[in-house]
Order: structure tokens, then sequence, then C-alpha cells
């Protein structure tokens, strides 16, 4: 088994493109309008609808897709931008150049929790620094660069 892709319901899926495909460069793979029988006994909701968006990054992978609802709209969880929060708590990208990234993101007018911080013991063999940002919606995002330990 392994993982095929991640969800996040967006208010404006247009906002969350401009975050994920414009500020991070992530390539929209898929587009497709959801509606239908077969949706509505999926989400379990009546006569829905829905625009979906597949993301990638650039070596593939685990995908990101956006969802946005126009019939029914949802509402936010409250405090979900909160790291203590219950439930589906980030999602993470595995970056390069993470202080280019942290920079490019405050510049953007990303809301930040943190500058990188840098893990204090070894994560699977490797040196790990990381940041967290939050999205459009207020889903935390972790941004982590990750450098061989020497052995």
């Amino acid at each position: 088994m392994q993982i095929n892709h991640a969800n996040i319901v967006t208010a404006n899926i247009e906002r969350s493109l401009a975050f994920y495909e414009g500020i991070l460069g992530l390539q929209r793979v898929f587009e497709q309008d959801l509606t239908g029988e077969w949706f509505d006994e999926l989400t379990n909701l009546n006569k829905a609808v829905a625009k979906c968006v597949f993301l990638s990054g650039e070596k593939g992978g685990t995908r990101l897709e956006l969802l946005q609802y126009t019939k029914p709209v949802g509402g936010m969880v409250p405090n979900n931008t909160l790291a203590n929060t219950q439930g589906l708590r980030h999602i993470a990208f595995e970056v390069k150049k993470l202080d280019d990234l942290f920079e490019k993101l405050v510049t953007a007018g990303v809301p930040v929790k943190s500058e990188p911080v840098e893990v204090p013991f070894p994560v699977v063999g490797t040196k790990k620094r990381l940041f967290y940002a939050v999205d459009p919606d207020g889903v935390i995002v972790e941004f982590a660069e990750y450098k061989r330990t020497k052995e």
C-alpha cells in the first residue's frame, strides 16, 4: 500500500491555486467538475457539486487534491491553525532551498509560524530543518530540508 494523495477542501479554489501553484510551483495534472449520483453516494451529500484539481511536485509521487464544494458549501473547523487541534494537522513538502522558500513566502505575505528551526536529533539518518506556514484555508503546511548526517 502507498499514499496516493492528500485532500484539502477549500473555500476558494482560485485563491488556493495561487498559493500551491503560483507561489509553491506545484503543477496542475488533473481538473474536473464533480457531480452526479456517484458523487452524492460517495460524499453522502445531496446534489453535491465540487471543482477538483490535482497538483503534483516536480518528481510526481503523492499528489495534492484541492476541492471546492459549490453545493452544498461546508464550514471551517474552529482553531484549525493550531498545531494541537485534533485531526489532520498538516501536510509536508520536502524542499531543497528552505531559506529561499521561507523568504519567498514571507515576501508574498503568507503567514508563517516561525523562522526555520533545526530538529536537535537525526531524523532517519538526516539532519532536518523546517518551518510551518498556513495556507489560505488555514491548513498548516510544513516545509522541510533534509541533509545526510555523517556516519
